[in-house]
């Protein structure tokens, strides 16, 4: 197992010091973490309505008045673009008898008006009028009633939302991501791509999919040419709020392919090479150091390609794959030029279903070739595509994620059988263990704190 990193002295060190505890080795994952009501309602009341969540991107609203909706289980929020240039989020409910206010998915306008009673709300939450004034004995609720509001706050261009007016700030709550997410130029980026999956099973598991390589080899074979999968070359981060970071390699042949292919030069890292003027021939009697190849080529040729940002970047984060989990249902593949968002929101009301928000973000080229999935084509639009709905299977989310989906709806039918007993996990999942050890604490009542921080 190779070094993995927390803090020293700080509770994530401890889980890897002891590896993970005893009870997450084998037998802790039931079935009903991922198919019972009960559990469900305890993780919305406990996890969903106390943690920050990922709503949107600031230049979907660029206008005062501009507004999208964010539907998260049994809530649903209108965040808007405020006259002074702010952002702010409000439940999507009027109150004056629950109506939802608000039904399209997107919109602009001045103010929000009740289609039951035709209240009128300010972008601002503020009651502007009420139908029949005068009917209001104990005077006018303008002025004294407003739409309730939802803390939002703003990093690196996603706009976030938290339900819980007594937890920390955004900063706090993600850590060391706050700073490793700097020399990312996200803010530029474009949606080439937006897809909402409807999953039959369970949001969690693709977080745990997420969470560990152990399936690379079986489930996504064939980029094994192109991604190094043997976990003891890995670097690994895990990380008090309940996020992880794993850096798998790129840009070079894994070493469970050279060992089954007499062509160590696949077709995936050859357009890579090709495409940083590197002769893919030159290295077929040493495939290992394509990676090291490409680095030097980005460094050399990217000012003049017109990106800048890889002079903050390290080595690793040139070609590699950097995938993080934000605690409890946002991952993200930050690649230099691009990232892999995948968002995962709990069904209301059944747990044995959720929504699988998978999006592409890019500059002006196709940054997810290497990757096939269903990215961006060369040229790339100039500004964010919509967001398609679709049922499961669809449509292809490409190659690899086709993979990663598709086992999701098998996976749901195990975790329902009486004779499945809770696993097993090996060393190697010991990220899955982490992320249901961290739930497990935030549903007991723990919060990250600025104390705890430090």
């Amino acid at each position: 197992m190779p070094p993995s990193f927390a803090k020293p002295g700080s509770y994530a060190e401890s889980f890897l010091r002891e590896l993970f505890p005893a009870n997450y080795k084998s037998g802790a994952l039931a079935g009903e973490r991922y198919t019972s009501p009960d559990f469900a309602l305890r993780e919305w009341e406990q996890v969903f309505a106390r943690t920050w969540q990922v709503a949107g991107r600031t230049n979907e609203i660029p206008e005062p008045g501009d507004y999208f909706t964010h539907e998260l289980g049994r809530e649903s929020f209108i965040v808007v673009r405020q006259r002074d240039g702010g952002v702010r989020a409000f439940y999507n409910v009027c109150q004056h008898r629950g109506n939802r206010l608000v039904a399209g998915a997107e919109g602009s306008q001045a103010s929000f008006t009740c289609p039951y009673h035709s209240w009128k709300w300010d972008i601002d939450g503020s009651l502007l009028s009420v139908q029949d004034e005068e009917d209001f004995s104990q005077g006018t609720p303008c002025g004294r009633v407003r739409l309730e509001a939802v803390r939002c706050e703003v990093f690196k261009s996603f706009i976030f939302v938290n339900m819980d007016p007594n937890g920390v700030d955004l900063r706090t709550f993600l850590g060391p991501i706050w700073e490793q997410w700097q020399v990312y130029p996200v803010e530029r980026m474009v949606r080439v791509q937006a897809l909402t999956v409807k999953l039959p099973s369970n949001w969690k598991g693709l977080i745990d999919n997420f969470s560990e390589v152990y399936h690379f080899a079986s489930v996504h074979a064939p980029f094994l040419e192109y991604l190094e999968d043997d976990f003891r070359d890995i670097e690994c981060q895990i990380f008090d709020e309940g996020h992880t970071l794993l850096k798998m390699k790129a840009a070079l042949p894994a070493t469970r392919f050279l060992a089954g292919n007499s062509a160590p030069i696949g077709p995936q890292l050859r357009e890579e090479l090709l495409r940083w003027e590197l002769d893919p021939d030159d290295f077929v009697q040493r495939p290992k150091e394509t990676r090291l190849a490409v680095q030097a080529a980005k460094r050399r040729l990217g000012p003049g390609r017109g990106h800048a940002h890889y002079a903050q970047m390290t080595d690793s984060q040139l070609t590699d794959s950097h995938h993080y989990t934000i605690f409890p249902n946002f991952a993200a593949g930050m690649l230099a030029d691009g990232i892999l968002f995948h968002r995962l929101r709990p069904h209301a009301d059944d747990p044995n279903r959720s929504y699988y928000d998978v999006h592409y973000y890019a500059f002006g080229h196709d940054a997810f070739s290497n990757m096939s999935t269903a990215g961006g084509s060369a040229g790339g639009p100039a500004e964010d595509v919509p967001v398609e709905v679709v049922e499961f299977g669809a449509k292809s989310l490409g190659v690899l994620l086709d993979g990663d989906v598709n086992t999701m709806q098998s996976q749901q039918k195990g975790w329902r059988s009486r004779g499945y007993r809770g696993g097993e996990l090996s060393d190697q999942e010991f990220r899955v263990a982490f992320y249901h050890h961290m739930l497990d604490r935030y549903m007991a009542g723990y919060r990250p704190t600025k104390a705890a921080m430090d």
